[in-house]
């Protein structure tokens, strides 16, 4: 179990201490300086893991500068070896300083003898390209080797000026002549010819040069028509259009024309793996004309494996735009009617095919049909794709090969879409899934029930009849001795706590818990434990983390678990609430917070240095401090029974003109407002937990959001009903008419908010002004409806799936950390700040960082010297600036003026900026400490003053800005 929970609850770091740069960068340059072939070629190849480790220019420049010289001096093994690490480290690249001196040392091998060394020397310089685009010197060299008799650098020439013309205009328009011409010669072997024209696919620079490529690629397919010249000619033309846009459509119809026409296979193979490919890129430039004649061909073609390849390109449009287009209705003939049922045609044909790729894209194409058409009345076509994915279903959960689980993969996709789109079909869905698990292979089994829990998150489709069959189906599993049954068990739980809408009976946890004890696989029951705290089923999760605590060997899992035990028992705590009831409220309360604070004690304890649990703490101090928010506020409204205000308050208000008076004493001890404002300041931290959460998934910061909202639903509230009835406004907090719900509890909790606010409105609206005990009982009420909804704790509460970091470098930089860097108060500090993005596994899974915010400030810290009158202005320094990461990495610089003496402080705070234009306050924040001291002139002129002594003429033509 340690081991599996490693990913998430790092070790705190104990064992070898790690080198620093300078120290690793050294340890490297002894290898690179010894005279043994093999210790040499060891550190060479070391330089990849450092440039990762310590992603900055300074290192990088000299690392870099030491392998050239390794590259210029060393034998052919030893510049391969560079070679290899410099196409690793291509992103680097940019980060060299010293381009000219690092080229220079490189470029040198270009003049030997030996044609092997000329050959890799031009294969590095075609990994440089993106640093060096415009070297005319590199380009002469490239241009030069392709006139080679040496076959090895030629194809290394080939391959420089692949790249080169990739990345250089003028060495793209200059090379294609010469391209052009060694392409047409009769001297020119054919496998040379085959590698010389993918180079033509990056002469996209302009469209004078797209266009010359294109018209010598198509002299090409016709003057050599040889299935290999065909195919690499075609393939070239279809990137060539891909990158240049504009000939795309007419690149459609050239494929489709050779799909139709061409006899061969492997052409008509490769013309449809370009199709896909354009489908992927450009669907909306696909017209319906040209999916109807892919539809025509994989009507009529009688080889399986083409009409597979045809519907997977017909599959990938489906979902796309280009469906819509296809189906929608064009002025005219009749005909499109007809011609639009092609598609249709062949999805249903194709549905019952005895080959089980071709069956998938059917129903795939069906079932797109029918999400994105949805204003069309396309009753039968539903029908047909339950009806098909019911058949595939049963087809591939009887085999567990790797096609039949791939298979079976697409079509329950397919069913999670569907009923996502088109609810009422859920039902029959769901039967026959249920059906199907009891006879399907294990493999089978855990996907089936992945797409149950999937569905049933969305629709309430899990009847309570439906858990006997399920709990047979665990016993059965829990008896199995198969090697998914650990995934198995985990799976079938999660379905039977999403089925369970309320608690679950004492007899499911005890066939749960009698099957974990049987598998005896602490990791299994941590997993079913976790789902059980993601699904609100709060007592059964404490169950099993009680159990588990006495299995870790570690103190961290110890207080990890142990913590996780008290946050479920504090929210079964909170189960047994009941509405005007508000004393056993105020008692279950206050049993949740005290278990609560064990909890955040444990949780504290659990974090180490390497996972500091700043999220999963967040959470639960916001939980705590929520909770006591709703305790205040019953006391609050009970205090409002035992001191009610005095017959004559409305009349005192209407007097004083202050309309708190209604409520009598308490207003006037601003309790009522206290709390509001409380709400309010917790909706905010709520607000900043989210924002600082990039890497978490939707339905985590959907659940944030979710307890953002009870804030400001209570404050709306209290606000509505007691401070300020007459001037409040129920629009901008009604709900968003039937927006899309992701999981039970969140549409458990917009049930509360909408019941709430109905209330707060009637109330309102009938009984202005609202009277003290109906305020005092609505409030309750709505506290009390809220807890009653089972928390969730989503997955980034225990597991991270991506992870984003940044790290920044601030130049110049003190040696000391404490110690201040020495600035004259007339000059100006150039703050560099440089900056590398840093990711786990799965870079940009739930989100991806458009560009980096970078927040400067500076404060005075300690003033020296005599106040002088300085304008507002010049005492602080308040900056911004965006900037975009290439290659994951980033570089700005700041002006900063310090004119008032003394020791400032200097924070620059990094925030992110996604695709979607939201920020995230990811940090992190830097801190460097700057001592403004006097210019020496200004020192002897003001020494000089109060001596008595006049400044010489000379001296007082010396400003600061003089010499400008």
């Amino acid at each position: 179990m340690a081991a599996s929970a490693k990913s998430f609850l790092a070790d705190a770091g104990y064992g070898e201490q790690e080198l620093d740069a300078n120290s690793a960068l050294m340890e490297l340059d002894k290898g690179l300086r010894s005279g043994k072939l093999g210790e040499q070629c060891e550190a060479v190849v070391r330089f990849p893991r450092l440039f990762q480790k310590y992603p900055f220019p300074i290192l990088i420049n000299s690392a870099f500068l030491k392998l050239a010289d390794v590259f210029r001096v060393g034998n052919n093994f030893l510049r391969l070896c560079v070679l290899k690490v410099t196409q690793q480290s291509e992103k680097h690249l940019e980060k060299i300083l010293n381009v000219d001196e690092f080229v220079k040392r490189v470029f040198s091998v270009i003049h030997s003898n030996d044609p092997v060394a000329r050959a890799i020397t031009l294969r590095m310089l075609g990994c440089m390209a993106s640093i060096i685009p415009e070297r005319k010197n590199a380009h002469h060299s490239i241009r030069q080797s392709l006139d080679s008799h040496d076959n090895v650098e030629v194809e290394a020439a080939i391959f420089a000026a692949a790249n080169f013309s990739a990345q250089s205009k003028d060495f793209a328009a200059g090379i294609c002549n010469k391209i052009s011409e060694m392409i047409q010669g009769l001297a020119t072997p054919v496998d040379l010819k085959l590698k010389l024209i993918p180079i033509l696919q990056h002469m996209h620079h302009d469209a004078s040069l797209a266009s010359s490529s294109r018209q010598l690629l198509q002299q090409l397919v016709t003057s050599y028509p040889s299935t290999k010249m065909v195919i690499v000619t075609l393939h070239t033309f279809t990137l060539l259009a891909a990158s240049s846009l504009v000939d795309i459509p007419k690149q459609i119809q050239l494929l489709l024309q050779y799909l139709k026409n061409d006899p061969r296979k492997a052409v008509k193979r490769l013309a449809i793996q370009d199709l896909k490919l354009l489908a992927n890129k450009t669907p909306h430039t696909w017209s319906r004309e040209n999916i109807q004649a892919l539809c025509e061909s994989a009507l009529h073609t009688p080889y399986d494996s083409l009409k597979l390849g045809m519907l997977s390109v017909l599959s990938a449009l489906s979902g796309t735009i280009a469906i819509k287009q296809y189906f929608s209705s064009a002025p005219g003939t009749a005909a499109t009617t007809a011609r639009s049922l092609d598609l249709v045609k062949l999805a249903q044909e194709c549905c019952y095919h005895n080959n089980r790729g071709i069956a998938a894209h059917g129903v795939r194409i069906l079932t797109n049909i029918s999400a994105s058409c949805q204003e069309k009345d396309l009753l039968p076509l539903e029908q047909d794709a339950v009806f098909g994915l019911e058949a595939l279903l049963v087809l591939c959960s009887q085999d567990d090969n790797p096609g039949a689980q791939a298979t079976l993969k697409i079509t329950l996709t397919c069913m999670v879409k569907l009923v996502k789109c088109r609810p009422h079909l859920s039902q029959s869905v769901v039967e026959s899934l249920l059906t199907q698990l009891h006879s399907a292979q294990d493999a089978a089994r855990i996907l089936m029930c992945h797409c149950l829990a999937a569905i049933a998150m969305q629709l309430p489709v899990l009847a309570d009849g439906m858990l006997g069959d399920l709990m047979d189906l665990y016993k059965l599993i829990g008896r199995s001795t198969t090697d998914k049954k650990q995934e198995l068990l985990v799976s079938l739980a999660t379905v039977i706590f999403v089925s369970s809408q309320k608690a679950l009976s004492s007899e499911i946890k005890t066939v749960i818990k009698q099957q974990l004890e049987n598998a005896s696989n602490g990791w299994t029951a941590y997993r079913i434990a976790r789902q059980a705290s993601r699904m609100g089923n709060h007592d059964m999760a404490r169950e099993l983390y009680q159990s588990l605590l006495t299995q870790v060997a570690s103190e961290h899992f110890y207080f990890w678990l142990n913590s996780l035990k008290e946050f479920s028992h504090a929210e079964q705590c909170l189960t047994g609430l009941q509405e005007d009831n508000y004393s056993s409220a105020l008692s279950c309360i206050a049993e949740a917070l005290k278990s609560y604070h064990k909890g955040i004690a444990s949780l504290t304890a659990a974090s180490t240095p390497l996972n500091p649990l700043s999220f999963q703490c967040g959470f639960v101090k916001l939980r705590i401090d929520l909770l006591q928010a709703f305790s205040q506020l019953i006391c609050t409204c009970n205090s409002l029974k035992t001191s009610p205000p005095p017959a004559i308050a409305t009349t005192i208000a209407m007097t004083s003109g202050n309309d708190l008076q209604r409520c009598g004493r308490i207003s006037n001890q601003a309790c009522m407002k206290h709390s509001m404002e409380e709400f309010r300041n917790l909706a905010t931290r709520y607000g900043d937990l989210y924002q600082s959460s990039f890497d978490a998934d939707s339905a985590t910061l959907r659940n944030v959001e979710l307890q953002q909202q009870s804030c400001l639903l209570i404050s709306h509230a209290i606000e509505a009903l007691i401070l300020d009835p007459e001037s409040v406004s129920f629009q901008e907090y009604s709900s968003n008419g039937t927006a899309h719900v992701e999981s039970e509890y969140e549409r458990r909790m917009m049930s509360v908010f909408n019941h709430v606010l109905e209330e707060v409105e009637s109330l309102n609206r009938k009984y202005a002004p609202v009277s003290y005990l109906a305020s005092k009982t609505c409030l309750c009420n709505a506290v009390i409806a809220l807890l009653k909804v089972p928390l969730s704790f989503q997955r980034y509460f225990f597991q991270k799936l991506q992870s984003t970091s940044i790290k920044l470098a601030l130049s110049p930089s003190p040696r000391n950390p404490a110690e201040p860097i020495a600035v004259q108060n007339n000059q100006q500090l150039a703050l560099k700040v440089e900056g590398v993005v840093q990711h786990g596994s799965k870079p940009g899974l739930f989100r991806k960082i458009q560009s980096v915010c970078l927040n400067v400030s500076s404060v005075l810290q300690s003033k020296s010297g005599q106040d002088y009158k300085i304008p507002i202005d010049n005492m602080t320094n308040e900056m911004e600036q965006r900037v975009e990461p290439h290659n994951d990495y980033f570089s700005t610089q700041f002006l900063l003026n310090f004119v008032i003496l003394g020791t400032h402080n200097i924070t620059v705070e990094s925030s992110v900026i996604d695709s979607n234009g939201i920020v995230w306050k990811t940090g992190p924040k830097t801190t460097i400490f700057v001592k403004s001291l006097e210019d020496p002139y200004s020192q002897q002129v003001r020494l000089q003053q109060q001596q008595g002594q006049p400044p010489s003429q000379q001296q007082q033509q010396r400003t600061a800005y003089s010499r400008f």
